[in-house]
């Protein structure tokens, strides 16, 4: 071959082989835009070296993770004088979620008016003094908006979706829901019989065994009740009730109005101050305590063979909203999973908060003959976590945990509602690059030393419905929450 042709071949290798190595990098490059590193454990094994961001890609509209976390809008809050709380996000959308979150529920109630929380909600969009039900439910589909509410054991939330120039109009609405209603007997007693055969004829199992749970592990407290109440209770409310327990508990200190969307926070503080002005903080009788609520490990079973799969929860006690603790058992709440095999992903149900304390668990479905075998392998896993979890699982399970968070705020509903369960259980929202942070300190050393002080032989709340008989006796699972060493 002549040495002219050598020479242009050589070239053109040469050539290529640069070309090839600058898409590598710029490809590279890009991936790391998206994909955080786990760990200096990772990158300490990885064979890419650092790269040099091209020009070309510098100037792209690509943000890193960091950016974009310091680029959610702010969460600004104000106090009225009558101590109504105000929160908003402006994320400069088309529509805007706006709801009050009232710190009202089950916990908060007596043995005499249990349910009395969730017959409230029911009335809610029964008719005002100003509006019958029809043309509350007309006025709503007119403007394309949706009403909406759902209680907990320790809050009350009722929150309305529109168009973001539609939001004076629904403020006004919620008002005269939550100040006006006028609770006409023919509603009272229909909305007593849908409750009493939501109660009958209950179908969704898992709420079942979560109230079940409830009832063990905080059994003889205000906790241990549940959302719906005891027939007999249901059956007695009437609209004196109702009165008498609005005007103790919605008081404006105990409520907060949340929006997100696209919404001013100057003007959702006027609309407060203008159509909420019947929520006061003065108190007729004492302000409602919130007793301590006590952990009691112990079990209940209710079988029923004819059940396909049995349902049951194993619940250990958690910590509270403000702990410490709450970050390091979220990220062993995503490293222990979950799965479906109905689903392409599953739900995390390991973590129920309240105020001051909560539950830490699984709550799983599985046939009849596998439960003893299902057990034996939850527990060996939890074991582990306690004992020797490793830096590579514990940030890959931080990892998981940011994506589960940032996709639960997709919207303005998941926004608007966690402002409004933050501030009244935090005082304030928490930013997510703060969140980010706290996530990012958890390492394996602080999860095995968090999750030893709140599962390592600690004794388990145990929930089980169906067919449940192959669930192991309760004394012989508590054995299995240590290890014996030599």
């Amino acid at each position: 071959m002549p040495i002219e042709e050598s020479e242009n071949l050589l070239n053109l290798i040469i050539f290529e082989i640069f070309e090839f190595e600058d898409c590598k990098k710029i490809m590279n490059r890009k991936m790391a835009l998206f994909l955080r590193p786990a760990s200096k454990i990772v990158k300490s094994i990885s064979s890419v070296p650092t790269l040099k961001t091209p020009k070309w890609l510098a100037y792209n509209s690509f943000s890193t993770y960091e950016e974009a976390l310091l680029n959610i809008p702010p969460t600004r809050s104000s106090v009225l004088d009558s101590g109504l709380r105000v929160a908003t996000e402006d994320t400069g959308s088309k529509t805007a979620t706006v709801g009050l979150w009232m710190y009202t529920g089950p916990r908060f109630e007596t043995n005499e008016n249990n349910g009395i929380t969730h017959f409230l909600e029911h009335m809610a969009f029964k008719g005002t003094k100003k509006r019958s039900q029809t043309d509350l439910e007309l006025e709503v589909e007119n403007l394309g908006a949706q009403l909406n509410a759902y209680t907990t054991r320790e809050l009350s939330v009722l929150y309305a979706k529109c168009l973001s120039q539609d939001v004076p109009k629904l403020v006004e609405i919620l008002s005269d829901i939550v100040q006006n209603n006028k609770f006409g007997d023919p509603e009272i007693e229909k909305e007593r019989e849908v409750i009493l055969h939501k109660i009958e004829a209950e179908t969704n199992l898992r709420d079942v065994v979560f109230d079940h749970l409830h009832s063990v592990a905080f059994q003889g407290t205000p906790l241990g009740k549940t959302i719906l109440g005891p027939t007999q209770n249901i059956k007695s409310l009437n609209k004196q009730d109702f009165l008498d327990y609005i005007n103790l508990h919605y008081k404006a200190p105990r409520i907060v109005f949340a929006g997100a969307g696209g919404i001013e926070h100057d003007t959702m503080v006027l609309l407060a101050e203008e159509h909420f002005k019947g929520l006061t903080w003065e108190l007729d009788v004492p302000v409602p305590e919130m007793n301590f609520c006590r952990f009691t490990g112990s079990d209940v079973r209710v079988r029923d063979d004819d059940i396909p799969l049995a349902h049951i929860a194993i619940a250990f006690e958690g910590v509270g909203w403000s702990d410490p603790d709450r970050i390091p058992l979220m990220v062993a709440s995503t490293l222990l999973g979950s799965w479906d095999r109905t689903h392409g992903g599953g739900v995390h149900n390991a973590c129920r908060l309240a105020q001051d304390t909560g539950l830490w668990g699984i709550y799983f479905e599985c046939d009849r003959m596998t439960i003893d075998d299902f057990v034996f392998n939850l527990q060996c896993e939890l074991m582990h976590i306690c004992t020797s979890v490793s830096e590579l699982d514990v940030e890959r399970a931080k990892n998981a945990l940011r994506s589960k968070l940032l996709l639960n705020l997709e919207g303005t509903t998941p926004i608007s509602d966690d402002i409004g369960k933050q501030i009244i259980y935090n005082g304030r929202r928490i930013p997510f690059h703060e969140l980010d942070a706290k996530i990012e300190a958890v390492n394996a050393d602080i999860l095995r030393d968090t999750c030893y002080r709140h599962l390592y032989d600690r004794c388990p709340a145990i929930a089980g419905v169906g067919p449940v008989e192959q669930l192991p006796d309760y004394n012989r699972i508590r054995s299995g929450m240590y290890w014996l060493r030599v």
